[in-house]
Order: structure tokens, then sequence, then C-alpha cells
């Protein structure tokens, strides 16, 4: 039989084993997986020695589109998420104005049009005034569901107390993501250590500090637990939580928990005098206590999903003192090279990126044509060279924002090409043709 695209002698990379075979795609689908020495391609690819995963999945990224584009912006984010060999992404809803609104949302959904070079779908931010129509909001077409800022945000879209958070979750069905940290006290060691941590970021895991994060999954957890909402708390930074969410997990409730690329390779004080602010973000990159203790999670399977919480601000931001400089970094781009360097390391199954990067995000928001290689999904590939090796340098990258806290690191393991429904949409480093995204159903 004759196909539009057959990829030959490919290690398919599933989230439980990897096998070799060919992959044969017809229109946007993968029509069969085999020996298909038999069958033609109209086009082909050689992936010998290569890795072919799933289509990555990033259910974390602030692509700062509408009223920051000069950080970044839809066109430029799905470009970095692309060449990064991610597929899909789901981008956050602190934007300006807020995506809080069926307006704002569809507004983002129509700035995509023509411009995304992966599919991204948008969360929809909850508030206490918007608490009673998050039912329906989250139903909406081209979001996956609720965000909610327990911490780390301001105005309406900072949800602290419990009453706040209780009628949030009391309004739908679908799981909710929650930045988890606790703003009253971040607040309050904001102002006790104010002349200390002036101009010295090392302050910034000692003021947002474990304690803080502690107090905010424990609280979501019960709130959970009381109103049976599903929910799904993003970048864990500290081995205070774990013992928190292996309970809850032990009870059978509905949580799940992503940790980051950064926070299992960066740690304090060492890093922060190496870069600075750059590693600066929300919750913190903390001391090799916390990150060992991540480490250890991630080996028992405590985690559920790979995020890169992509948040990209300008370097000259980043410059200013500490306080006034900016949290969040670049990720997207790199999320799969570092992961990837530590399945070189022996540190990760490489099994592990596609069941926490792949097959999970796909599940967790109910995208169902995706995050495996079987026959009948999205043609979403990425073909990985494994033994690749670059030094992460500026001209690779795409994001606006132009820098990555992992310059001059040599990483091992990059995509060669990624295949986007069912279309070479990158191959060595560079886009193919016109950008091919959409918006992914939500079912």
């Amino acid at each position: 039989m004759r196909y539009d695209l057959i990829i030959r002698g490919g290690t398919l990379v599933t989230h439980r084993e990897t096998y070799r075979a060919d992959v044969a795609v017809l229109g946007d689908r993968i029509a069969k997986i085999g020996d298909l020495s038999s069958d033609e391609g109209t086009q082909e690819i050689d992936a010998e020695h290569l890795l072919v995963f799933p289509g990555l999945i990033d259910s974390q990224v602030h692509f700062r589109e509408p009223g920051l584009t000069h950080k970044e912006d839809i066109e430029t984010g799905t470009k970095s998420a692309l060449l990064g060999g991610v597929t899909t992404v789901l981008e956050m809803p602190n934007t300006d104005p807020t995506t809080t609104t069926p307006k704002a949302l569809a507004d983002k959904v129509e700035r995509a049009q023509g411009r995304a070079w992966c599919d991204i779908g948008f969360f929809f931010g909850a508030t206490t005034d918007n608490a009673h129509t998050l039912s329906e909001a989250e139903n909406l077409p081209g979001t996956p569901g609720i965000k909610m800022f327990v911490g780390s945000s301001t105005g309406s879209l900072l949800v602290g107390e419990d009453e706040g958070i209780r009628l949030v979750l009391q309004n739908g069905k679908k799981r909710v993501a929650i930045h988890s940290e606790d703003e009253a006290r971040n607040a309050a060691r904001k102002i006790e250590f104010a002349e200390k941590a002036a101009g010295n970021v090392r302050w910034h895991p000692t003021i947002r500090d474990a304690e803080s994060a502690r107090l905010a999954t424990e609280r979501v957890i019960r709130l959970s637990e009381e109103t049976g909402r599903a929910v799904h708390i993003l970048h864990i930074s500290t081995r205070d939580e774990l013992p928190v969410l292996a309970d809850a997990k032990g009870r059978g409730l509905r949580v799940t928990c992503e940790v980051t690329p950064q926070h299992l390779w960066f740690c304090a004080p060492e890093d922060y005098d190496r870069l600075g602010s750059r590693i600066q973000q929300n919750p913190p990159v903390r001391s090799k206590e916390h990150r060992d203790a991540l480490w250890f999670a991630l080996e028992t399977g405590l985690f559920d999903v790979f995020g890169s919480d992509h948040a990209p601000h300008t370097i000259e931001e980043k410059g200013k003192p500490y306080p006034g400089s900016p949290s969040g970094m670049p990720g997207v781009q790199t999320m799969l090279p570092v992961l990837m360097t530590y399945v070189a390391q022996g540190r990760l199954p490489v099994t592990e990126v596609a069941r926490m990067a792949c097959r999970n995000p796909a599940r967790l928001y109910d995208m169902n044509d995706r995050g495996k290689v079987a026959e009948g999904f999205l043609a979403d590939l990425t073909l990985v060279d494994a033994r690749a090796s670059r030094v992460v340098t500026p001209d690779i990258l795409a994001s606006r924002c132009g820098w990555s806290p992992w310059e001059n690191e040599t990483l091992t393991g990059w995509p060669v090409a990624v295949i986007k429904s069912g279309v070479l949409a990158a191959a060595d480093g560079e886009t193919i043709g016109t950008p091919v995204g959409g918006i992914p159903i939500f079912s």
C-alpha cells in the first residue's frame, strides 16, 4: 500500500516499552505500525538509530499574548515548542487581559489561527468573581479547563483563601491545575526580609520558603477531598510537600502533580551565585536537599507530568535588582533535551519521558487523540537522536526573549525531526513551511 509518509527503522518509545517498527501516516493519522517493507511512502524518513516519541505535550507554558508580547507571543512560543519536539502546549491565563472571560478565551483562540506552529489550548483562569461560571467555562472551545493561582499572582487571579478555593472547586468537573503557594506567608516574609534581601536573589527561596508550598498544597488537597474535585498541583519544588502528596495518592484522592526539569537540575545557593535572577521563578529553585528529594520522588513514581513552566522575560527585565527582577524562565524548547540528558546519565528511563511528557498530559486533559504512537492516533511524532550532544547557545533559541538558563550547558539527546498532524514541520533545528498548529479537542 502507498502512504503519505513512512518512518522506517526507528525505535518507538511508549510509556511502557521501546521496540523497533516502521510507522505509516495517512493524512493526519497514524495508519499502520509494524514491518512496512512491502509498502511505499510518498515521503519516507530513515529513522535508523533514532527514537520515535509521540509528540510531546507541555501542559504549562506562558506565551504572554496578549499584553506582554515584548517577552513572547503565540507564534514565537509555539515555534520554540515545535523546535523542542513539543507538538501540543497548554497556555496559562495570566496575560493582559487575563483569560477569565469567554471573550478573552475566544480572543486567544482567534489569535492562534494561522500563527501557531504546534497545537495550543488555553487555560481559563479562576477568580472569586467568576467562580459561579466555571462549570460552563471549562467546556468552552479551546480550553482544557481551569487554572487557579492559590499563590504567586495578583489582582483577581489570586484565589488565596479557603472560601474562594472551595467555591472554585465546587463549580465544575474537570481537573483543576493549581499553582500552590501560601501568598499571605510569602507577603509577610517579603516584608520581614526586605532589608537583607534587597539586591540579592539568593534570598528568593528563603522568602518563598518550603513551608509556604507545604501549607498551600496541604490546603488544596484538603479542599479537593472535601469537594471531590480532581486537582493537578504544578511545579512541586519541596521535600516537605512529598509526604502530603504521597498520602493523598495512597488514600485514592484525585490528586496528580507535576515536576519541572529546572527543579531537578538547578539548586541553591550555588546556581543563584552563578546565574542570578535567570533561575528566579515561583516556586523557587531550592537547596540540594530539596532537589535530591524530588529525584527520589521521581524515581519512585510519585510525579505524573513533566512541564516546562516556560515563562519568559527579557534579559533586561531579569537584570533588575532583586526583588524587582521578575520570576520565570524560558524552557519549552529545552525541556526534551534536558530530560534526554537525564536519560543519557542513566537517571531517567526513556519510557518515563513518554509517560510524563506525552501519555499522562493527554490523559489528564482529555486529549484522547494524542500522547501515544498507536494506529488511529494523531500523527504527532518527535524523532530524537539520543546520542547527539549540543551546547545550548542563544542562536538556536526561537523564544523572543532570546536566552536560556541552560546556556553553555551541553545537553545530550535532541529532536532531529518533528511531524505535526502528518506533516514534516521541523528538521535539524529549523521549521519547515508555514504554521500547521491548531486547537486541540478536549473531550
